[in-house]
């Protein structure tokens, strides 16, 4: 058998491996992050949480694809050991700045999500009334002196 179809093999193996691994990790863990993103919406996290590990399979997926194909023929095993390091390097390497990216995104719209409900005013005192009157800064004819 060709070495480069060996590499091949190998590469994909490892990538799509590699690629469930961190998907299902990301899921399982990333859950109670969206959860809280989305102030405790427990079946929007649910299925915010899909949709990313969706799109995280089919970009990961789709870039292993597109990267399969290798420059040169694989003629020795120490060929095979560097091919397979620099497509598996770049594919960890994309898998990380996906995951930041996620994470990154999640940030903004949990900030903004803080940011909107910091924003609500509090109720005012109940029970309050101004003992001393309207104060100085009462337009002219309102007030005790005004009456």
């Amino acid at each position: 058998m060709d070495l480069t179809v060996v590499a091949y093999v190998v590469y994909l193996l490892i990538s799509v491996a590699l690629t469930i691994w961190v998907a299902r990790t990301l899921s399982r863990n990333g859950r109670i992050f969206i959860a809280s993103v989305l102030q405790g919406d427990e079946k929007l996290a649910d299925a915010v949480n899909h949709l990313l590990v969706v799109g995280f399979y089919l970009v990961n997926l789709g870039f292993v694809a597109l990267y399969l194909k290798a420059a040169e023929a694989v003629e020795n095993a120490r060929g095979l050991f560097e091919a397979l390091s620099v497509k598996l390097g770049v594919v960890l390497l994309v898998l990380g700045v996906m995951h930041l990216g996620n994470v990154w995104v999640l940030n903004k719209i949990r900030r903004r999500s803080v940011m909107e409900r910091g924003q609500v005013p509090p109720v005012g005192p109940q029970g309050w009334t101004n003992q001393a009157g309207p104060g100085p800064w009462a337009a002219p004819g309102v007030g005790p002196a005004g009456a």
